[in-house]
């Protein structure tokens, strides 16, 4: 995972949708789908766009695939949007 990949995954705001509804918890593509009125295929596409950011990970349950957030991924780009906070450089007031 790098940052590019991360931050074109996040520039759609379909995958950012989905992002959210997965903060709740483990979901299938059926159940995302159901969500939006768009094809599986296109559900399917943008899942893939996810998971190669490394934004979602996959776990099968019989017939079922289940997606659910990365939460250390999530984590690393907060990290690295909080050196940005306030101005502040290495810890120091400017």
């Amino acid at each position: 995972m790098g940052f590019p990949e991360t931050f074109k995954a996040l520039s759609d705001p379909v995958r950012r949708e989905i992002l959210i509804m997965l903060r709740k918890g483990k979901m299938s593509a059926g159940e995302i789908g159901q969500h939006f009125d768009m094809t599986g295929a296109t559900i399917s596409y943008h899942l893939s766009q996810l998971k190669k950011a490394g934004l979602i990970s996959e776990s099968k349950y019989k017939n079922y695939i289940y997606y659910e957030i990365n939460v250390s991924v999530i984590e690393e780009i907060m990290l690295w949007f909080s050196q940005f906070n306030g101005g502040k450089e290495d810890g120091k007031k400017q």
